[in-house]
């Protein structure tokens, strides 16, 4: 079985906890686009993880894990994460590298931050070198990682690469040179040539036997290249329609799709944020819920749930089920607020439209009772205060998809499972 877990918001939903609590189940997973430029972050048994190339199944001993042919790997920070892992005791042997995979070279972050540095209207970008990356990539100036296995060639293929983008833009020449990043980069190969292969014979095997393969997706719906809000976006596709490329698996694979959405939306960087709350309640939100960047720290913006978002989720992710996140962050508020479509010239939509209207879009809210108890401790649904249980099922009313999941706390415990899913009749 296929089953893909995706970003429902704009990121930062705990994509993370839900892949590591799915892996547990699982005999592969693949992270199949993005870069190291968002985290997942995870607490097990193994104590608390950010994770921003490593695939979530790193903890499960007996789980293989894929970085797919359309994720863009920098090099030094793969080698720096698979060794704090190593460090903690997490074996790091069951790591395979997609030989498709372009890489994310110095010179990508160097241009990054002379891009953005150039900017007059910010994107936001971590300056990671994702996004230069992923533009070498469709301008056929990338290289990729398989290239390092034969080291004279790709010297070679670097070179080149290196007087082009020079030529193309001749002011990263201060920002280094190429034998530093050459050094770098014959470092970082005798750590990775063990985990380099071609992952299609080896996902096409998996699916012949049976296996069960959980495919994870970085950051979310509203950051995707073409359906987000553009241009504050990611490079690539975190929707379900970029497993396909991205894992290299056909169209008909998938049988389940997970969304992970919070009971609240935050954001992190530049762009349109419909619901954010500029306000105490806010507050509220970003401290009770820590909601700071696994990979930069920054603080997230934090505001009222938003349901055009999870609609557009539902069509374009095809999703067969929800998980909710970070329901127990609720709690003391005597209100829960949910943004239910937007006002923009007069009309009103029921779905984002794009940026340059959203970002003049007034949220309309309805309100449900809140509730003052601590569920952190709750295990099935039942014992749920009833108001949040209302709350829930208002939406799967609205989204007509059944909310499976529900986590009212960061450990891998704090998770209900809603065998039994009401009607979702209104």
């Amino acid at each position: 079985m296929f089953h893909a877990v995706v970003g429902a918001q704009y990121g930062d939903e705990g994509k993370g906890k839900m892949v590591d609590y799915f892996a547990v189940n699982a005999d592969v997973v693949v992270r199949y686009q993005g870069g190291g430029n968002a985290g997942h972050t995870i607490v097990n048994e193994h104590g608390k993880f950010a994770l921003h190339l490593v695939p979530s199944g790193i903890f499960n001993p007996e789980t293989f894990c894929i970085l797919g042919t359309g994720v863009v790997i920098h090099p030094a920070h793969l080698v720096r994460e698979l060794r704090q892992l190593e460090d903690r005791g997490i074996s790091t042997k069951r790591l395979i590298v997609s030989e498709r995979a372009h890489l994310v070279l110095p010179y990508h972050v160097w241009q990054d931050a002379y891009e953005e540095e150039k900017r007059s209207r910010k994107v936001g970008t971590t300056l990671q070198g994702i996004g230069p990356a992923y533009q070498d990539k469709v301008g056929r100036y990338g290289i990729q990682i398989g290239e390092m296995i034969h080291l004279d060639s790709f010297r070679t293929r670097l070179e080149a690469a290196w007087a082009a983008k020079i030529e193309r833009m001749p002011a990263l020449a201060d920002y280094g040179s190429f034998e530093s990043m050459w050094a770098e980069l014959v470092d970082a190969r005798e750590v990775l040539l063990p985990h380099i292969a071609d992952t299609l014979p080896f996902l096409m095997e998996a699916e012949q036997s049976q296996k069960h393969i959980l495919l994870e997706g970085q950051l979310g719906i509203m950051r995707d290249l073409d359906w987000g809000v553009y241009p504050y976006v990611t490079s690539s596709s975190p929707i379900t329609g970029g497993v396909f490329a991205g894992a290299g698996i056909p169209a008909t694979a998938i049988s389940r799709v997970t969304g992970i959405t919070k009971a609240y939306t935050t954001a992190v960087g530049e762009g349109p944020f419909p619901t954010q709350l500029d306000n105490e309640i806010g507050q509220f939100l970003q401290d009770k819920g820590e909601e700071f960047g696994a990979t930069t720290g920054r603080a997230r913006k934090c505001g009222w749930l938003d349901l055009p978002a999870l609609r557009m989720g539902a069509w374009l992710n095809g999703y067969t089920e929800l998980a909710l996140m970070k329901l127990d962050v609720l709690a003391g508020l005597e209100k829960i607020g949910v943004c239910v479509a937007y006002r923009w010239n007069g009309h009103t939509y029921s779905m984002p439209m794009p940026a340059y209207q959203l970002e003049d879009a007034e949220p309309i809210y309805e309100f449900y009772e809140g509730f003052s108890e601590d569920i952190s401790n709750c295990r099935v649904y039942e014992e749920l205060p009833k108001t949040a249980r209302q709350f829930i099922e208002a939406l799967e009313a609205d989204l007509q998809i059944p909310i499976r999941y529900i986590s009212v706390g960061p450990n891998r415990d704090q998770t209900i499972i809603r065998n039994e899913v009401v009607s979702l009749g209104k």
